[in-house]
């Protein structure tokens, strides 16, 4: 028998543990398996736990060593280049408030600081991994 319990949880075999559960399978109850994974990429999931609509259609199920948990996904990591052009808007307007808006002279490491922001946030700066700490005044 392809697949000896009706009931399995899909999660991605490959990824580090903890991982988000990807799809779920009434296995017995498909009028095809084509396109279903292998029962051993699975987990099977007792009729109970199937039958428990909060268990399976509610989001924050994942698998770690071989069991259903509850999981929530670590945050999706901000590119650099989102990063600085964030940092980047709330620079500007910091050096307009304080320097031109007063029609002084930026000082040098505020325009060191936007000059790099921008050439993270444009992509001339790809050997970055971080941002530039900013001025402390």
């Amino acid at each position: 028998m392809l697949y000896p319990a009706r009931y399995y949880a899909n999660y991605d075999t490959a990824a580090a543990q903890p991982t988000i559960v990807t799809g779920w399978y009434d296995t017995w109850g498909m009028s095809s398996i084509a396109n279903a994974p292998a029962a051993s990429a699975m987990i099977a999931v007792s009729a109970t736990d199937w039958g428990n609509t909060a268990f399976r259609v509610s989001p924050g199920k994942g698998v770690q060593n071989g069991a259903i948990i509850d999981y929530t996904p670590p945050p999706a990591p901000i590119p650099l280049a989102t990063q600085a052009a964030t940092a980047l808007a709330a620079a500007r307007t910091y050096v307009t408030n304080t320097y031109t808006m007063l029609n002084e002279a930026t000082p040098d490491a505020w325009v060191t600081y936007l000059k790099a922001l921008m050439a993270i946030a444009g992509g001339t700066d790809t050997t970055s991994t971080a941002l530039p700490a900013a001025p402390a005044s």
